[in-house]
């Protein structure tokens, strides 16, 4: 395999007029900035439409895309917004951070102004996408809208004929909120159609998309209500089990985070079709898929619904590689990058040798002084894909302000750092130089950030998922940098490549 590079920068940390970034004007920009980089990979985190805590990896839907993500000035160009509608809400004073409040305010608000002229005029193209996509697009609208009806409620608080999804309930649910139905199928017509131009774009331009799938899905998504028999669900419909970590080193009540199980017996029985389903979407979506905690598919933690942390849950068996043989079966060949980080017992790492798909490296966890580490370059297989840090690590310079003395001073020496040079600079000249295939490196990281850019400290809530580029600091200067250390250790991509 030829080596490569690429750069891991979220949708809405690109810089924008609006609150957060999206898929106008800047996402071509950046694409644009890849290419002069001498990059081929742009990665991106979850792009469905998020929910509690904001977070990518806990959305409303495993199938529709973000509204937030939605360009603003090209619904403008469309007539179907104007620019002085758009600059009357507020979106915040800070360039550099996402206001969720104010977007989850403001921006629906503004948007179904859209709808109502999108309405007197709809594209020839959008039947055709409503028809292509009503196997997801009919219960996410109507999921959304019944939300909207409860006032943003749980569908485990809905009243019973909508939770239990009786026929006659539904159907007068569908005819009540018809209108409400009508602006979320826009949003997804308005999302698919952006995202399609900003992928076609990079495609031409050389660039591939790496898109994130989280392996869980939130519990409270149309996912799970339109498919509760594919998840550990009590005859009331609430989660028996659910998803976390056990304790460790880092978290001595491990971590809770709360989704519903898979019944991996009742999935097998139909094929895995509700993983076919996914897996074929996001494969349009992307050119290459990463898949989030890859080990729950060899053993999964199981924590009793109602516990308050995760330290009283078991282990189970999870599919193992028979679901990648089957969804190889049926889709052909996938392009997937595992995250395999974390304790891996010997069937997970034999699980993902068998599975073919190249796993991960982070040099944010070389460093430990007490220990050889699977981490360090020297120890790099050439199929995978080294990262300094990944959406849940600090940044560099972060990480070297709050790590141990001995594990800065252990890095320093490993990889020869220097002030001269800049300290990230050489931690990532580290991932560049491996024998990794593919070396990613965070937007954050390219910048010389520090804490404050960090995307997600795990296990928190609050402060996370905000930071956005500031305008301007992407400049030809950085990308001509970029360009000759990459050019250095063969990772380049030319522009007639």
């Amino acid at each position: 395999m030829k080596r490569t590079s690429g750069i891991l920068m979220h949708i809405s940390s690109l810089p924008s007029e609006y609150g957060i970034g999206t898929m106008g004007k800047e996402a071509k920009k950046f694409v644009d900035f890849l290419v002069k980089a001498g990059q081929t990979y742009w990665q991106i985190l979850p792009i469905c439409p998020t929910s509690y805590g904001d977070s990518p990896y806990q959305s409303f839907s495993s199938f529709a895309g973000n509204p937030y993500f939605i360009d603003l000035k090209l619904l403008c160009k469309d007539k179907l917004l104007s620019k002085r509608e758009c600059d009357s809400y507020d979106w915040g004073d800070s360039k550099t951070e996402a206001d969720f409040g104010l977007l989850y305010r403001n921006r629906f608000d503004l948007l179904k102004k859209a709808h109502l002229r999108f309405q007197k005029k709809e594209p020839e193209e959008y039947a055709s996408f409503c028809e292509e996509e009503k196997e997801w697009l009919d219960d996410y609208a109507l999921f959304m809208a019944l939300k909207d009806a409860n006032g943003g409620a749980s569908w485990f608080q809905w009243e019973e004929g909508l939770k239990f999804r009786k026929a006659d309930a539904l159907g007068h649910a569908r005819e009540i909120h018809r209108e409400t139905i009508s602006f979320y199928k826009m949003l997804q017509f308005l999302f698919y159609q952006q995202w399609r131009s900003v992928k076609d774009y990079a495609n031409e331009k050389g660039i591939q998309v790496i898109g994130d799938v989280p392996i869980y899905v939130a519990g409270d998504s149309a996912d799970v209500w339109a498919n509760p028999g594919q998840f550990y669900l009590d005859q009331d419909r609430n989660p028996i089990e659910v998803a976390g970590c056990p304790p460790d080193a880092f978290s001595e009540d491990g971590q809770l985070w709360g989704n519903p199980l898979f019944r991996w017996d009742e999935m097998k029985k139909d094929g895995y079709a509700w993983w076919t389903k996914r897996v074929r979407a996001v494969s349009k979506l992307y050119d290459v898929v990463r898949i989030d905690h890859f080990r729950g598919f060899d053993s999964y933690y199981a924590i009793p619904a109602g516990h308050t942390t995760a330290r009283h849950g078991t282990w189970k068996e999870g599919p193992g590689i028979e679901l990648f043989r089957i969804l190889e079966e049926k889709l052909g060949k996938l392009n997937i990058i595992v995250e395999d980080l974390g304790f891996l017992t010997p069937s997970v790492t034999k699980m993902v040798s068998d599975s073919g798909f190249p796993g991960m490296k982070v040099l944010q966890f070389a460093f430990d002084p007490r220990e050889e580490s699977d981490y360090l370059p020297h120890n790099y297989v050439s199929h995978s894909v080294v990262y300094t840090g990944t959406h849940d690590n600090d940044t560099i310079l972060g990480w070297m302000k709050t790590a141990s003395r001995e594990s800065v001073n252990f890095a320093k020496r490993y990889l020869n750092l220097t002030k001269e040079e800049g300290y990230h600079w050489g931690v990532m000249r580290g991932a560049w130089a491996s024998v990794s295939d593919l070396a990613v490196v965070p937007m954050q990281d390219l910048l010389g950030l520090s804490s404050e850019a960090r995307m997600n400290t795990p296990s928190t809530l609050g402060c996370n998922w905000k930071w956005r580029a500031a305008p301007g600091c992407m400049t030809p200067q950085l990308a001509a940098k970029v360009r000759r250390y990459v050019r250095m250790y063969g990772r380049e991509r030319t522009l007639d490549a």
